[in-house]
Formats: structure tokens, C-alpha cells, sequence
């Protein structure tokens, strides 16, 4: 046994050769879960899972197919098996939570060819208390430079029927989709993460990380309650779905497991299997707040295009940055402002968009300088319409541009319909991935934070780049402006928590106060005004958009100031209730202080909530101010309904908020002196 001290964890590192018979076991730090490894009588690799003595993964399929060459995935055999142990805690520069145990037990199982090309195959298994990942590695192979993989044989055989919440995969409009409830029976191809409950109230989240230079992967049911790994191709017209050079690791395959929807929430197994932060000193990446020339245009009052409504002048950014100096807003973002929205950008022109030359009614220059006397920089905004060539070969230009005009953060966007991007490539497939995190390096590299929509799902890839602040991928609130099925419906954003966000922060852009839209009459915002202020809290990110139009603020000015307090960067997350699709209430204090902030919300269903403030600090007294639904108040016909109350609490008072049908309520809780 050699024992080797890594940067103050303990790894043991055992190694043993097995017999072909052996089943080989591994379990959690705290023995709930055991994984179960074996080769079955034609030498296919298997798995199965245990979650304290209960099947939670059936018999399983492992292994990986290539182009010009057998699977390798049968007449494999045994070579050694290696466990490792590991438990270190870090610090993530900004986050929702400041401290991260990763603490886990390793098993390395390494397969072989006797015959044929002889090639060789490692399986690696790293097992939470909260779940476990695992991946293929592919050593180097004499003569060997590089394979071409068309198919992920990797089979997820659920142990029942479950409830699953999902959203189709490859179905035309990248992520953005509602979420669906239906028995795994129902499922067809699906995004992850997907969500399920079994009969027996356990909660499973099956998931990838470290998505690098790889196909994106989803699921597919292949049996009654069997889900396969099912990689995005390259292009329509060809099998392989990865080119990769070896030696090669692939992403990691997550399963994560809870006894409560909440603990699924706090269960930060995905950014441990990521690789610790590669760009050294990030002080440069802050956390902030923002307004900006957008909701206006979703509101048809601008255009992206140019035109007498142009939303992207001059004159109109120093409105915004007017209003962002004056309220503490970090950012102002700026769509619309460079040439290309004169095509049809969203159909296959994306090609005529330009990063670096801005429409002749905006003067960069001027407005670069007015936000910096006002103390606000300018939020970048790169649409691509997916035409990821046309962005590459500015893409150097495009972000010395950014930092030479002190904007710190960029927006950037792959509108496209349908799932392919302009050069015939799938929108999620290996050469997409292969962009987003060439954008992310380029970004990285001019100390720009990108928050990015359209693109690759999250896959705790912020642990590696953290200037990759947030994503959307999801249905955000612009659908509640213009979509033909009338918005987000209430239940939306109490699925969200247990499902997208899962794999990490969230461009949502909360925050809308005018919520019928008088310019849109036949959609608006369903929820109340104080279930958007709850969203800050709920819907994590560090960057989160005050959304509105700044005429709308002013007529709420106490509830805007919710807005304006609440922290976007924490110490530490609770989750106080819930159940998936009915409500959430989160507690979380802001980084480096004792404040605690608050958000409950709920679904079309009024209910009233009764929290404990058992994470306040024991024997301090904290002044709570309750940004709550009016008793008359519902989304539908008075959402704008709310009260605000004051009373002083403590660690053993409890928190009765009544919500409204599609209400919430936010609370910040002050410590006093």
C-alpha cells in the first residue's frame, strides 16, 4: 500500500489484479452507496448501483463503439483494479456556496483485449456520499493516434417506473423548452439533467460533467425503464459523434441521489469532478447586477435593427447608465448596438454580423467613457445566429474590443431554428463544445466574464474558467413577452430549482414589475411582483438582470429596493421546503457578511409556508423585512399586488408566508448590532 499526501487530502491507493468471476465493489464515504462493477460471461463490461441496500441502478451497460474498428465493449477482461481515497475542501471564488467538501472514494477497473487489436479500456468510478460519476479513459495505443467514436454504449436501467421531470432533446429549439412529468415509460429522447422520484421518495439526477472537447450527451430510453447515452453527431451526414486524439478521458457519466428535493440543490457533486480553476488570479471576476437596452426591444418599443425605434443609441445607453449610477447597478448591457440585425440573423444570416463596428447612431467611444465616469461598464453583446465560423475568425478582434473599452462581461447568443448551426454542424455536437470553450479561453484571456445563452449546457465547467459566470439554456422570462402559449406558466420556475439549475447559475433576467404588458396583450408575466423579487434568491446566479423598464421601477420604488440590496454572491445556501413543481423556499447569506436572504415561491396553487430560521446565528437578532404577496393579490388578475412588514427575529422563530396563486415572497433578514 503507498500512501501519497496531495495538497492536504489523504489518498490511499491500493492496487490488486482480479479474476474474471470477481464482482468488484465500491462504496461512499458514509456507505450508502454501492456500486457494484463485473464482467458478465461474454466479457461486457456491467455496473449497478445500491442506495443503502435498494437497487437504484439495474444491470448496466458500459463501453464505447468506433468507426473502422469492433466495440470495445466485449471479450474484455480483468487487469487490475485501484481504489483511491480523497477528501479536500475548496473554495470557490464566488458561488452559492464558499466551501466545497470533495470528498470521495475512487475505483479504477482497467480492461483488456486478449485478441484482435489488444486495445485497452480504464473505467474510473468516484463515489459521493451524495452520488457517484464515472468516464472511460483511452490510453495511448501503439501506432494508434487517434479513433473516431460513433457511439456511447453507457445504459442507465432505472430500478422502476419513476416520475420524471425532462425536456426533449434535439427537438428544434436547443433547451428551451417547459418541463414535462411523465413515468420514465414516457420518455423518448431527453436533455439532461432529468430529474426523478422513485416510488420510495428518493430523488436521482442523471447528469455529465466536465463536458470537454466531446459530443454533448443525452438520453434515450431504450427499454421500459432503461435510459442509453445518446451523443449529438457531428453532422447529419456522418455516424461518428467524436474525434478525439489519445490519450483521452471522456466527460464524466453523474448519478446523484438524495432523500429530499432540496438536498438535490446543495449536492455540488458536478463542479468536484470538475478540474480545479485554470486561470490562477480571477479577482477580475465580480459578481454584480445589471439593467439594459433589452426587455424594451422583447417588448416590441425598440428594435435590434436599425430604424426610427432603435433601442441601441446613444442617447438611450446613457439613459440606462443614468439609471444604473444612480440605483448601484454594476453593468448596463447594450443589445442591438453592431451591424448584422439588418439580415435575418435568426435564419441562417449570422454570418453578417460584425463585433468590432457598431451602428452610426451609437458612438462607442462616447458611451464607453460616460459609464465610466458614472462608475458602470458596458455589458458586451455578441449575437452570433449561430454562425460560430463567422464569430471565430473575429473573435480575437472581438474581445480586445471588449477590453479595450472596459467592458468586463459579454452576452453572447446562438439564435438559430432548428438544431443544426449554419456550417451543417449539430448545435451541440463535439464542434460546438469545441467553440463555447474556445470563447471561454479568448474570454478568459481579455479578463472578459461571459454569460452566454444558446450555448452547450452547464456542466460545471465554472470550476476550470470561472469567467464562465452563467448560462440560460432553459425557457428564461423573455418567453413570458412573446410566446404563442402565453408565457411561463407558475409552475416553471418551482421545476427549475430541481432541474436546470441543478447544473449550474442561470441567466433567468427576473425582475419584471409592469407584468399584464400593455404592448403585448396577448401574453404577460405569470407570476406576482413579489415572486419576482423572491426569484433573485431562487433562481441562482452571480450576474442577475433587473429586467424592466426603468419607469416601471419608479413606481415601485420600496419593492425596488429588494432589488437593489440583494447580494448576487453567497457564503452558504439552505434549502428550508419544497417538492418539485409546487414550491421552493431558499435561505442564503451573503459572502462575507451576516445578512440572510430569503426567496418562497409557488406554483398556481396558494399555500401558506412555515419556515424555521434555525440558520440564523444562535442568540443573534435579526431585522426582517418581508416583501409579501397582498391577501387579494394572484398572478392572473392582480399581480401587482403586494405589502411590506417589518418584525424582528430570531434562531428559534419560525416564518409563516402566505403566498398568492403564482406568488412568492422575499425576505432579507438583517443581523443588528
Amino acid at each position: 500500500m503507498k500512501t501519497i499526501l496531495l495538497l492536504g487530502a489523504l489518498l490511499m491507493l491500493t492496487i490488486h489484479p482480479v479474476t474474471a468471476s470477481e464482482i468488484i465493489q465500491a462504496q461512499s464515504p458514509n456507505g450508502d452507496i454501492t456500486l457494484q462493477f463485473f464482467l458478465d460471461n461474454q466479457g461486457h463490461p456491467q455496473y449497478r448501483v445500491s442506495y443503502r441496500g435498494d437497487e437504484v441502478i439495474a444491470d448496466s451497460a458500459l463501453g464505447l463503439d468506433f468507426k473502422g474498428q469492433a466495440p470495445l465493449s466485449k471479450a474484455l477482461t480483468l487487469a487490475s483494479v485501484s481504489r483511491t481515497g480523497f477528501d479536500q475542501t475548496w473554495e470557490q471564488p464566488w458561488g452559492e456556496e464558499r466551501y466545497i467538501r470533495n470528498h470521495y472514494n475512487q475505483l479504477l477497473v482497467s480492461l483488456h483485449e486478449e485478441s484482435g487489436l489488444k486495445r485497452k479500456l480504464n473505467i474510473v468510478f468516484r463515489l459521493y456520499d451524495e452520488g457517484l460519476g464515472f468516464r472511460y479513459e483511452l490510453p495511448a495505443a501503439d501506432g494508434v493516434s487517434s479513433v473516431s467514436v460513433t457511439r456511447e454504449l453507457t445504459e442507465f436501467s432505472l430500478a422502476g417506473n419513476h416520475t420524471a421531470w425532462w425536456t426533449p432533446a434535439q427537438a428544434g429549439n436547443q433547451y428551451e423548452y417547459l418541463y414535462r412529468e411523465t413515468p420514465v415509460e414516457e420518455m423518448d429522447l431527453v436533455h439532461t439533467p432529468v430529474t426523478f422520484k422513485t416510488g420510495k421518495g428518493l430523488y436521482l439526477v442523471l447528469h455529465e460533467a466536465a463536458l470537454h472537447d466531446y459530443s454533448t450527451m443525452n438520453l434515450k430510453r431504450t427499454g421500459t425503464h432503461t435510459l442509453a447515452a445518446e451523443l449529438v453527431p457531428l453532422t447529419p451526414h456522418t455516424q461518428v459523434r467524436a474525434q478525439v486524439d489519445l490519450p483521452f478521458a471522456t466527460p464524466w457519466r453523474t448519478l446523484q441521489v438524495a432523500k429530499a428535493p432540496g438536498d438535490l440543490i446543495t449536492n455540488y457533486l458536478t463542479l468536484n469532478l470538475n478540474d480545479p480553476n485554470a486561470l490562477g488570479d480571477v479577482s477580475w471576476v465580480k459578481p454584480g447586477k445589471y439593467v439594459g437596452i433589452w426587455w424594451e426591444l422583447h417588448l416590441e418599443k425598440g428594435t435590434w435593427s436599425q430604424g426610427d425605434k432603435h433601442g441601441a443609441t446613444t442617447e438611450n445607453a446613457k439613459k440606462y447608465i443614468d439609471f444604473a449610477a444612480k440605483h448601484g447597478f454594476d453593468g448596463v448591457l447594450v443589445e442591438g448596438w453592431n451591424t448584422g440585425w439588418d439580415s435575418e440573423w435568426f435564419n441562417g444570416q449570422g454570418a453578417e454580423f460584425n463585433f468590432t463596428q457598431a451602428y452610426p447612431d451609437y458612438d462607442v467611444e462616447e458611451v464607453t467613457h460616460y459609464a465610466k465616469d458614472k462608475g458602470v461598464y458596458i455589458i458586451g453583446h455578441h449575437e452570433t445566429g449561430a454562425a460560430v465560423d463567422n464569430y471565430e475568425s473575429q473573435l480575437e478582434d472581438a474581445y480586445q474590443f471588449l477590453a479595450d473599452h472596459g467592458m468586463k462581461a459579454v452576452k453572447t447568443g446562438y439564435v438559430e431554428t432548428g438544431e443544426r448551426l449554419t456550417n451543417g454542424y449539430y448545435h451541440h455536437g463535439q464542434r460546438f463544445v469545441r467553440h463555447a470553450d474556445r470563447v471561454t479561453k479568448m474570454a478568459a484571456k481579455h479578463k472578459v466574464m461571459v454569460v452566454a445563452h444558446e450555448t452547450v449546457k452547464d456542466t460545471g465547467e465554472r470550476r476550470t474558467y470561472p469567467n464562465l459566470v452563467s448560462r440560460e439554456v432553459a425557457r428564461g422570462q423573455e418567453y413570458d413577452a412573446w410566446s404563442d402559449d402565453g408565457g411561463n406558466p407558475p409552475e416553471h420556475t418551482v421545476i427549475l430549482p430541481y432541474t436546470r439549475l441543478l447544473s449550474g447559475p442561470m441567466d433567468f433576467t427576473p425582475g419584471a414589475f409592469e407584468l399584464t404588458l400593455p404592448s403585448r396583450p396577448n401574453n404577460q408575466v405569470n407570476t406576482t411582483l413579489a415572486k419576482q423579487l423572491a426569484l433573485y434568491v431562487v433562481v441562482y446566479s452571480p450576474v442577475q438582470m433587473a429586467s424592466d423598464l426603468p419607469q416601471n421601477y419608479a413606481r415601485h420604488p420600496d419593492a425596488f429596493e429588494f432589488i437593489k440590496q440583494v447580494p448576487v454572491d453567497w457564503e452558504t445556501t439552505r434549502v428550508l421546503a419544497g417538492e418539485i413543481g409546487e414550491s421552493i423556499a431558499i435561505a442564503r447569506r451573503e459572502r462575507g457578511g451576516d445578512d440572510w436572504y430569503l426567496g418562497a415561491i409557488t406554483n398556481e396553487t396558494e399555500r401558506t409556508l412555515t419556515l424555521p430560521l434555525d440558520f440564523l446565528s444562535e442568540g443573534e437578532r435579526y431585522r426582517a423585512i418581508i416583501y409579501a404577496d397582498a391577501k387579494d393579490a394572484h398572478y392572473r388578475n392582480n399581480p401587482a399586488a403586494y405589502h411590506i412588514s417589518h418584525r424582528e427575529v430570531g434562531a428559534a422563530d419560525t416564518l409563516s408566508l402566505q403566498l398568492a396563486p403564482g406568488g412568492g415572497a422575499a425576505v432579507s433578514l438583517q443581523k443588528l448590532p
